[in-house]
């Protein structure tokens, strides 16, 4: 009887009921956007193409569309044209055909969330979600038509290979030869002294794993757990720290792959400063002062790692005031992502546990992530966590550990992550179809009307964030809102004859990509809130549940400054 009063069961059943009637009665409104490519974008084009990959006006299907909301799926979804401006010069476009159902879009992706939040249990949300969607594309086979095609995709191979097999081996190997611990007992040593200087080092390891994301959540949440532990910090503070110095200092501290995607989005036709790609990426960097939330998002990180950050909510203060009179580094009843193994626990019989064991693979990690961007421009986060796997292997196994206890560590290492990996999984699936139904386009073409200058700021921040918080995903918003947001933010300031465009621009620019971070950080479906959760063995839905209330103070400070800056450009 308590099943059937669940307020999740009804929600889900309510859920599926809509979402069936959607795929059914819904209209689908195409959209074909219409994105000026520079010189060096149109030639690398036409040399992929052989030269013959741009259309004329008169032979483009799309062209005439441009602008306009279809009710039937146009002849071809993509085109790239010549064609000659008001000047007579050539100017060349990508074309691109997209459909959305209205509100009805962003259904999975509530579904998920709101579920999410009533259950605190990311798995079956997920799964929930995923169902809402199918229902919604009509793929009634959800396993054969929507699943295994999702899931055959190079993001879902990445999660079982980097997140599942290398980051589950080390984990288990370090475990298993008490690597971690030690390493752990020699940072104690020699720079922890209490509660304040673990989560300093952390908040300082945050800093310098500049790559963001993936490298950074990892490698700081393992490094620190088993010396957060010792100091009875709770998860909740741990996670929050490891997230909060992921991604907004990747896009403070860029020297990464960030400019290097994000400078391919923002081009906009007539604007000298967006002309070239060496000019994009120098816009880029030019923003960084700009990235207001980024920089209160790891002042507020260190607030907290020296005890002095009031900004946290009940519940934020009631897991710390746990942790350090209690020592439950988790709430009662929590379902961590990792498993509470420890190195004094399961270190093989008779192994001499040795910091540098933990050390030498961490070294590799860092130093392969940072050498390949330098080198090649991309961090090979795979070959990094792949060779320090082998290091590892072959450092324990010089050392005397037993080829069966070694194979026995990397069973445990998996079963340790396989739950996270899990999550994962699911949400790169629903990320896809987030996209599949639209959602950040319907959002951008709802608010992306005529705004005043002054709040146009605000409404990218927000339609940015809810993309994010609604697909788990910072560059797949970029992908969908700087496209349409850039050209819209430059019109905004040509129309009001702003004195200084460029800096609204500026302004503009970092408002999605800041909104972008705040949505992907306090996402259930995000891939770094996961592996925060995962790397520290934290809850997900506590971990979501407690850095909201900072998070959206720093955004909410975020917006004032953008706003209140605004002004100086008239």
């Amino acid at each position: 009887m308590k099943l059937f009063l669940s307020p999740a069961l009804w929600v889900f059943i309510l859920a599926m009921i809509a979402s069936w009637w959607a795929g059914v009665a819904s209209p689908e409104v195409w959209v074909v956007d219409r994105v000026q490519m520079d010189a060096a974008q149109a030639e690398a084009y036409s040399a992929d193409m052989d030269g013959s990959g741009f259309l004329t006006a008169e032979e483009s299907r799309l062209l005439p569309d441009v602008g306009r909301r279809l009710t039937t799926a146009p002849p071809v979804t993509s085109e790239h044209v010549v064609s000659r401006d008001a000047a007579g010069e050539e100017r060349y476009d990508q074309l691109t055909a997209r459909s959305h159902r209205g509100i009805w879009s962003l259904f999975p992706a509530l579904v998920t969330i709101l579920l999410c939040f009533l259950t605190r249990e990311p798995v079956s949300s997920l799964a929930a979600g995923i169902l809402a969607g199918a229902m919604l594309l009509r793929t009634y086979d959800v396993t054969g038509g929507l699943l295994i095609p999702k899931l055959a995709s190079s993001n879902a191979a990445l999660v079982v290979v980097l997140y599942l097999c290398f980051l589950g081996g080390l984990l288990g190997i370090w475990s298993r030869n008490g690597a971690a611990a030690a390493f752990a007992k020699w940072v104690t040593r020699w720079f922890v002294r209490g509660p304040r200087t673990a989560k300093l080092a952390a908040w300082s390891l945050g800093c310098a794993f500049f790559q963001g994301g993936t490298l950074s959540t990892l490698l700081v949440g393992t490094t620190v757990k088993p010396i957060a532990d010792e100091e009875n910090i709770s998860h909740e503070e741990l996670s929050y720290i490891v997230d909060s110095t992921a991604s907004p200092i990747a896009i403070l501290l860029p020297f990464n792959a960030w400019p290097f995607y994000v400078q391919g989005l923002i081009f906009v036709g007539g604007v000298a400063a967006l002309s070239t790609e060496a000019a994009r990426v120098a816009f880029f960097f030019g923003a960084i002062p700009l990235s207001f939330y980024a920089i209160l998002a790891v002042t507020f990180t260190f607030l907290l790692s020296i005890d002095k950050l009031p900004l946290i909510g009940r519940s934020f203060r009631a897991a710390i005031k746990r942790a350090r009179e209690t020592g439950e580094l988790d709430r009662p009843g929590a379902k961590p992502l990792q498993s509470a193994l420890t190195g004094k626990d399961t270190v093989h019989p008779g192994y001499a546990p040795v910091a540098w064991e933990f050390f030498v693979p961490l070294v590799l990690i860092i130093g392969i992530a940072v050498g390949t961007f330098v080198a090649t421009g991309t961090p090979e986060v795979l070959w990094a966590f792949g060779i320090a796997l082998a290091a590892a292997y072959f450092t324990s196994r010089f050392r005397g550990m037993p080829l069966a206890g070694l194979v026995e560590a990397f069973n445990s290492g998996l079963r340790m992550v396989v739950y996270g990996a899990v999550i994962l999984l699911l949400a790169v699936t629903i990320g896809a179809i987030s996209r599949d139904t639209g959602g950040g386009l319907f959002l951008v073409e709802l608010l992306g009307g005529h705004l005043p200058f002054w709040s146009l700021p605000m409404f990218l921040f927000a339609i940015s964030l809810v993309i994010a918080l609604a697909t788990g995903s910072s560059w797949g918003t970029f992908a969908v809102t700087f496209p349409l947001a850039m050209p819209l933010a430059w019109a905004v300031a040509q129309s009001h004859d702003l004195a200084h465009p460029l800096l609204f621009l500026q302004i503009c620019f970092a408002t999605v990509l800041n909104g972008g971070v705040f949505g992907d950080q306090c996402s259930p479906i995000s891939d770094t809130s996961v592996l925060s959760s995962l790397a520290t063995g934290c809850d997900l839905m506590d971990h979501i549940r407690t850095q909201i209330v900072p998070c959206a103070f720093a955004g909410g400070f975020a917006v004032i400054g953008w706003t209140l800056l605004t002004f100086f450009t008239r």
